[in-house]
């Protein structure tokens, strides 16, 4: 069974079942399906998903493009485009908000589990790095404070932290 947690957000009832289809057929779970920028924010907040599909072109006041943003700033979730859009300012208004895929309608099952599985992928490739930076910062600051205490007790005086910290990766 495939990993992961898809908000559907499209505007069209007989397009979105047939994504919810797809979806189903392929192992994801379903963490609903939206058909408005509005209702795409407010099911993201509440269903918490790994990924959404998002089209662009929605009725109402929001498109897709500032739902995207929108749920990526608060709650940090990737958005793969799906459209049948091929517009290129378009196009490229949505590529400036950071998607990790765009998918152009009309699409198959194959197409549609490639664009996911590559886009999950890459997510938790970046919240690994972003792990790891966060531990090597953490790790990087405990060992300029014990460095610190080394500077003290050495004989000789050091001028500045930052030789200090220099001075005691080269004494090491």
């Amino acid at each position: 069974m495939s990993e992961g947690k898809i908000l559907i957000v499209e505007d069209e009832h007989i397009v979105a079942m047939g994504i919810k289809r797809m979806l189903k057929s392929l192992g994801y779970t379903l963490a609903g399906v939206a058909s408005s920028g509005e209702d795409a924010i407010n099911k993201a907040e509440s269903t918490f998903p790994d990924l959404v599909l998002m089209d662009i072109m929605l009725k109402g006041d929001m498109n897709g493009i500032e739902a995207a943003k929108e749920i990526k700033a608060r709650f940090d979730v990737p958005v793969v485009y799906l459209t049948a859009c091929s517009d290129s300012k378009i196009v490229e208004c949505a590529w400036k908000t950071g998607p990790l895929g765009y998918i152009v309608k009309p699409f198959d099952e194959k197409d549609l589990k490639k664009s996911i599985d590559v886009a999950l992928r890459r997510h938790r490739m970046e919240l690994n790095e972003l792990e790891k930076g966060s531990y090597n910062a953490e790790k990087g600051s405990d060992e300029l404070e014990k460095g610190s205490e080394k500077c003290e007790k050495c004989s000789r005086k050091l001028p500045e932290s930052v030789e200090c910290t220099e001075s005691l990766l080269n004494f090491k």
